[in-house]
């Protein structure tokens, strides 16, 4: 039986056209998701992450920036397509939305209760009195103490993990399919980081949702995602569940991302191994693969023919001319650490 993705994105491109020339921010991505899936979007600043995510729910601004070619499919239904207002009330009903700046989301005067009832109040047309003591009961969830006299104050009044429960309790109060956090763990100390993943992972449980997480932390993917997209240059380079692409990464980017974490095992003398160069000018992308550059495999034709995703292994793909080489490096790097 065919059953339809809850999430289906097909050559997704997006550009912003500046006084500089053309930023190739998205450049045709593909992928899916199912019900309930927790899928991790990985790559360094300016690859095309937080833009592609946006651009799905229409939150680019436009100009500069433009759709250019794509679809996305969200229950079979196209999210480029559909009215203003219809788009308005998927993005308050269906799917939420957790920034990485929670001071810039909320509100400042006006209290954190009231905001999260107007959620409420405007998708599900929910009574104003409800709406409020439905914010109590989820700022309880969220972990948030005395939540019944806390839904009075202001976002200052909140340090900055409880101001991203906050907002986390606001994306998740019309019970959303599918929940999009874009690098919301970034600004805080790592202790509350792993709270707010692990208060994350409960509620997606309870709740049933799916989730792009989008960060550039692989420790946190590590933590949370069943699968992973890796990003570099507005290109997906590969796709994968995180069990394989940790222990098998098939693409030089991946492999150097991975290389570039600290281990526990390692001679606290040894110098981490960094990718070397820089991530490349999104207005004058290279032709061929977006890599190569910084690519210790690159031969001649990765400058001139830009590799596509290919299956390396069952639900495991990779944009490389060498993949056979990656692995086998890694496997070799892998034995002697073994040793």
């Amino acid at each position: 039986m065919h059953v339809t993705p809850l999430l289906q994105v097909e050559n997704l491109t997006v550009r912003f056209y500046t006084k500089d020339g053309v930023v190739n921010a998205v450049n045709g991505i593909s992928y899916t998701m199912q019900e309930g899936d927790i899928l991790g979007l990985v790559g360094e600043s300016g690859s095309g992450k937080s833009v592609s995510s946006m651009a799905m729910l229409r939150l680019i601004p436009e100009p500069p920036g433009k759709i250019e070619s794509g679809s996305v499919r969200f229950d079979g239904e196209d999210l480029l397509q559909i009215k203003p207002s219809q788009i308005h009330r998927v993005r308050g009903r269906d799917i939420g939305v957790i920034f990485q700046d929670p001071m810039t989301s909320l509100n400042p005067v006006m209290p954190i209760g009231k905001q999260i009832a107007e959620a409420m109040q405007v998708n599900l047309g929910m009574a104003s009195a409800k709406a409020m003591l439905e914010s109590i009961d989820l700022l309880t969830r969220v972990g948030i103490p005395q939540a019944d006299r806390r839904i009075r104050d202001y976002p200052h009044q909140f340090s900055g993990g409880m101001r991203q429960r906050v907002m986390i309790a606001m994306a998740i109060s019309c019970h959303p399919r599918l929940l999009i956090a874009d690098e919301p763990t970034t600004a805080l100390d790592v202790t509350i980081q792993a709270q707010i993943i692990d208060l994350v992972k409960n509620l997606q449980k309870e709740l049933s949702m799916a989730i792009i997480w989008i960060t550039h932390d692989l420790g946190v993917i590590a933590r949370l995602a069943e699968r992973v997209n890796v990003m570099y240059g507005g290109t997906l380079v590969e796709m994968a569940p995180s069990k394989p692409l940790f222990s098998t990464p098939a693409h030089p980017y991946t492999l150097g991302l991975l290389s570039s974490l600290p281990s526990l095992d390692t001679d606290s003398d040894q110098d981490l191994s960094y990718i070397n160069g820089s991530p490349p000018d999104m207005i004058h992308l290279p032709p061929g693969c977006p890599f190569w550059p910084r690519c210790s495999f690159r031969t001649k034709r990765c400058t001139q023919e830009r590799p596509e995703l290919v299956e390396v292994a069952e639900g495991h793909t990779s944009a490389c001319w060498h993949t056979d080489r990656v692995l086998e490096l890694h496997r070799s790097r892998s034995a002697e650490v073994a040793q």
